[in-house]
């Protein structure tokens, strides 16, 4: 690293506008809980979001393990890969090709959430998918795409099949690889990935047990929506986001710098 690169990470709040700048802290703290609930995957998975008002998006340093993210050396980088302001850091190739394909057409998303967790990538093998077995299977099925397996994530064609098959869900099952969603907001995209990781990990302990599953009737999964609104009082994934930032704050300080 340069003088004038640690220079600048230093004083990245100083270079950007109070809107990206929470943007960067939100992620980071989204970085540090993705680290806390054992979802990462050494520097292997990936987390994005928009710089609020433009088409370029933040994302994390490729060699950095999730713990060590913070709002200041996150990559800045626009649709083509290029980086916008100097940093140290390289981007995983293969979070580039996923996550610029999501940004490049879905304009209501501002933050996509990538894992490879043994559940995850456990239910992505299995051939009939999330099953509509548990409550978190509710929210889950509400807005569920597949996208079948074409090997690491690094060729620039695999880019059309993806924004086909995600269409406009919010959580995305990557066959033989693992899970991602959507969200308007960070807190959207992990509340999200916590439901779906809570369904995975629900569903692989339920078929461990060996016996018959009972699956939800259809007239209940199709009022989840309904539910969902009814249960955080219209709060969204804004009802819990804060004490989750609390959380980190907590047990891994540091993100916010």
């Amino acid at each position: 690293m340069t003088i004038e690169s640690a220079l600048l990470q230093l004083n990245v709040r100083d270079h950007v506008s109070a809107a990206e700048w929470q943007a960067r802290v939100e992620l980071a703290a989204c970085y540090r809980l993705v680290a806390l609930y054992g979802w990462d995957d050494v520097i292997f998975t990936h987390i994005s979001a928009k710089v609020p008002g433009t088409e370029e998006f933040l994302i994390n340093p490729y060699g950095l393990m999730f713990e060590e993210v913070t709002a200041s050396n996150l990559v800045k980088i626009n649709l083509d890969g290029d980086k916008l302001m100097d940093s140290p850091y390289d981007i995983n190739p293969a979070g580039f090709t996923i996550h610029s394909a999501i940004h490049a057409v879905r304009e209501d998303v501002g933050c996509v959430l990538h894992t490879h967790t043994p559940a995850g990538v456990g239910v992505s093998a299995q051939a009939g998918g999330i099953l509509p077995i548990s409550q978190q299977s509710l929210f889950v099925l509400a807005s569920l795409a597949y996208h079948d397996y074409e090997g690491v994530a690094l060729r620039e064609d695999e880019k059309a099949r993806l924004q086909a098959h995600l269409g406009q869900a919010k959580n995305l099952v990557l066959r033989n690889h693992g899970l991602l969603t959507c969200g308007r907001s960070v807190a959207e995209a992990f509340l999200g990935m916590y439901t779906l990781q809570r369904c995975c990990e629900i569903q692989v302990q339920a078929q461990a047990g060996g016996g018959a599953l009972i699956p939800i009737p259809q007239s209940i999964l199709d009022g989840a929506l309904q539910s969902m609104r009814e249960v955080t009082k219209g709060a969204g994934a804004g009802l819990a986001w804060p004490a989750l930032l609390r959380r980190v704050q907590r047990e891994m300080p540091g993100f916010d710098q």
